[in-house]
């Protein structure tokens, strides 16, 4: 879990904005794909409901003075707060991020001058609280009262107004939302509710999907969708523990991606633009799952983009692009090691360890520090460090003039004049390709392949629950960038050694270089597990050589949990007490997330 903020992208603020405005305040212009009165009605009593409930509850807390009295009113709280998570979640993005917040400070970076600490709220942080030993009254009824006003305010400011396809959108959002974070303890630190959560959240899913019966033309669907979610709701009677992760989202998670689109063609439903998730997602773990556009720049082009892919390819290869002519993308980010270099790090004068470049697409920020917001502005970096590609983009742009074929392609496939852009472009295009999902996990999930073992099921069931290494790297990348929505790629401190032995912090201070925020002292962007096995030594500085070393630093608790100071560590530092067997599991899970490379035409 993350403590962090980020600023977002313009095109992901964009698609927010509008998504606020076509579900929550706006659409009186629209005339097609009207929603039933009787169903928008009926889903806005449903959350006003909830949103009541939870607020009466909350405000209990504060009324009993015996702790388990406290921590039962809250239970209640949460229980109604989850019920309205979906429609919260969908038709109030940012609210729903603070009322849900972890217990961590929030640091909001938008420039040098504009920095911003705030202390969390919400139910996370009440929950800690609640659980802390002694308990401090007075700082629970200051949480809880914070709390219960943000509820109070959007009670009073609440009117839903939902087409179609704001309802599947918002339905399939939760069902991703139950699949990603909702089973993995994310969001309950102490209680370890999650998966009694999740039926909550099921429950409000079956309402809005009964009020909307009458947009069904076929019964059976309607009924197969309803028999879905309560057989789900069955199955997550179960322990938070030994919860079988990986059938519930193969059996349950994925018909009911089916059943959904199904019902949105059988509704007729037209969708006004692409979101992260796609509108026809039937899997988590397929290339189809995420829409593209959604994560690149805003002057993305996507015509002629195959022939793009190719430009890109050979630029990506071209030494000729470095000063010295003497380094090309690929000479760091080599193929057969899923585009790293197998090194500590590529030289004497780089500080950090090359990262893969595989799944690099999906998220929001780039570089371990997040400094920059897109794979063409990354590009920037690489070509202006004195101790890379040490030229200009006014030379690059020479260079590749230069070379008739390189200027023909340039010339026919980008007509307009941004010959800076567009040659970041076609780099950045050829990176997008590299998300394959064919590994065996993904093959054996999606049906494709019987060849995933008991022992690494186990592993991705202990990487989704017990081990909670899900809580950062979030499925279906296995990275930072948070699901359902993907609009936040996530940074962490977590307090890794300057080596092996684990002695003594490393010096590398990340993020803070950035803006000087001591908050913010070695924090780094969370990174894809995808293909791990191909790219040791792992860690920023490339400390571990090994897999058992990385999963043995995270089970000691991290940097606190092996004796370093860190005010600030997000990684909870409690020991996971993992068995050797149960390490050696999530090992094998994460070498099951290999790509088949030869598969891919493009890499």
């Amino acid at each position: 879990m993350n403590i962090f903020l980020l600023k977002v992208r313009a095109k992901a603020y964009t698609f927010g904005i509008c998504l606020l405005l076509l579900s929550g305040l706006a659409c009186k212009s629209e005339t097609s794909s009207e929603t039933p009165k009787a169903t928008k009605n009926g889903i806005e009593q449903i959350y006003l409901n909830n949103i009541k409930q939870s607020i009466v509850n909350l405000d209990a807390i504060n009324t009993v003075e015996n702790t388990n009295d406290k921590i039962d009113s809250y239970k209640k709280a949460r229980q109604y707060f989850k019920l309205a998570e979906p429609i919260l979640a969908y038709v109030d993005q940012n609210n729903y991020k603070s009322i849900n917040a972890p217990n961590i400070l929030q640091v909001h970076e938008d420039s040098p001058t504009d920095i911003k600490i705030r202390n969390p709220f919400g139910f996370q942080v009440i929950e800690e609280l609640l659980h802390e030993t002694p308990v401090d009254t007075n700082k629970i009824t200051e949480i809880v009262n914070i709390t219960s006003s943000r509820l109070k305010l959007i009670e009073q400011n609440t009117h839903i107004n939902l087409k179609d396809y704001h309802v599947i959108w918002l339905l399939r959002n939760q069902i991703v939302r139950i699949a990603t974070t909702g089973i993995t303890g994310f969001d309950s630190p102490v209680l370890g509710q999650s998966l009694k959560e999740s039926q909550f959240t099921y429950e409000t899913l079956e309402a809005i999907i009964k009020l909307s019966e009458d947009k069904f033309t076929s019964e059976t669907l309607y009924k197969s969708l309803l028999d879905a979610i309560e057989k789900a709701k069955t199955t997550l009677n179960a322990d938070f523990d030994t919860f079988d992760r990986y059938a519930f989202i193969k059996n349950h998670i994925h018909p009911q991606l089916k059943l959904l689109v199904d019902a949105q063609n059988d509704w007729q439903v037209s969708f006004p633009f692409n979101l992260a998730l796609s509108n026809e997602l039937t899997s988590l773990f397929t290339e189809e799952t995420l829409n593209m556009d959604f994560f690149t720049d805003y002057k993305s082009d996507t015509t002629n983009l195959a022939n793009k892919v190719a430009f890109g390819k050979q630029l990506f290869n071209d030494k000729n692009l470095s000063k010295d002519r003497n380094m090309a993308c690929a000479t760091c980010h080599i193929k057969e090691k899923a585009f790293t270099d197998g090194r500590i790090t590529f030289d004497k004068r780089q500080k950090r360890n090359t990262p893969t470049l595989t799944y690099a697409s999906n998220q929001q920020l780039y570089f371990t520090d997040a400094r920059v917001g897109s794979l063409e502005g990354q590009i920037v970096g690489v070509v202006n460090n004195h101790d890379e590609f040490n030229m200009s983009m006014d030379s690059i742009i020479t260079r590749v003039k230069s070379d008739k074929h390189y200027k023909h392609d340039l010339d026919t496939l980008y007509h307009n004049k941004r010959e800076d852009f567009n040659i970041r472009h076609a780099i950045a295009s050829y990176i997008r390709t590299l998300n394959t999902f064919n590994s065996k996990f993904d093959n054996n999930i999606n049906n494709l392949e019987n060849t995933l073992t008991a022992e690494e099921k186990r592993g991705f069931n202990l990487f989704m629950g017990k081990a909670a290494c899900a809580t950062c790297h979030f499925p279906p990348m296995f990275n930072g960038t948070v699901p359902p929505n993907f609009t936040d790629t996530e940074l962490e401190i977590i307090g890794v050694p300057e080596t092996s032995e684990n002695k003594t912090l490393d010096d590398d201070l990340g993020r803070y270089d950035i803006f000087k925020t001591k908050e913010r002292i070695g924090a780094f962007k969370t990174p894809t597990v995808r293909n791990i096995e191909l790219t040791a030594p792992y860690m920023h500085n490339g400390v571990y050589n090994t897999l058992e070393e990385v999963v043995s630093f995270y089970n000691e608790g991290g940097g606190v949990g092996l004796g370093f100071n860190l005010e600030h560590q997000t990684l909870p530092f409690d020991q996971l007490e993992l068995t050797e067997d149960e390490q050696h599991a999530i090992v094998l899970f994460m070498k099951s997330l290999t790509d088949y490379t030869e598969t891919n035409s493009n890499l």
